[in-house]
């Protein structure tokens, strides 16, 4: 059961990370024809960050499994 719930967990990490590039690239597509609103704007700073702590949390957990 333990097993099932960690790869659900998995899925629904990778599918949130998906969305999240997509909403950013919307963004970034948006930002290019007008200026963002304060709500727009603040949202694709959050979605930027998110992105690099998600990437970096999982290099150091890999790494983390690779040496330990």
């Amino acid at each position: 059961m333990i097993h099932l719930l960690e790869n659900i967990f998995q899925i629904t990490a990778i599918i949130l990370l998906l969305c999240s590039i997509f909403y950013y690239r919307h963004f970034k597509k948006i930002k290019r024809e007008r200026k963002l609103t304060a709500f727009e704007l603040s949202i694709y700073i959050i979605t930027r960050i998110a992105l690099f702590l998600c990437a970096g949390s999982y290099l150091l957990l890999f790494l983390d499994r690779s040496f330990g």
